[in-house]
């Protein structure tokens, strides 16, 4: 467990979500770094570092992206299959976190090739402990040498 801790990119356009989020960071005591971007589009952006993002350092690449699915601009879905298709990020993983539960969205985003379909449990606290088991659950994971975190 004496890993150096990993940018987390958030896609996340709900600002209640966002600010539960980073509550849920700070009670937790998360170390990683967590950068938020409100749209498909601005995601993108951050992670092929253009636009706003193309000054060097700006944003560093994440080593998980945690997904919703509906946003403006350019949805969830359609920002995994981009990462998916492209040689330099179809290794990130990619949880969505969504309050989506239909069905149709849960199996499109597994043929896309999501690595975690989760729906956002309702109220801070179960909200803040599925936070947490995420950021537990990928400090243990042993992600590929070569993975985007290190490119």
């Amino acid at each position: 467990m004496g890993k150096e801790p990993f940018v987390v990119l958030m896609a996340e356009d709900n600002e209640h979500d966002v600010v539960a989020t980073k509550r849920a960071w700070k009670k937790h005591n998360i170390a990683n770094p967590l950068h938020i971007v409100s749209d498909g589009e601005e995601c993108l952006d951050y992670l092929y570092q253009r636009g706003k993002y193309g000054e060097p350092g700006s944003a560093p690449q994440p080593g998980i992206l945690l997904l919703d699915i509906n946003m403006p601009k350019m949805d969830g879905l359609t920002v995994l299959k981009n990462v998916r298709e492209d040689e330099k990020l179809r290794r990130l993983p990619v949880v969505i976190l969504t309050t989506s539960g239909a069905e149709e969205d849960r199996i499109k985003s597994y043929d896309l090739g999501v690595n975690a379909y989760i729906v956002k449990p309702v109220g801070f606290e179960n909200f803040s402990w599925a936070v947490k088991t995420i950021s537990l659950f990928w400090q243990l994971v042993e992600l590929p040498v070569g993975d985007t975190a290190s490119q």
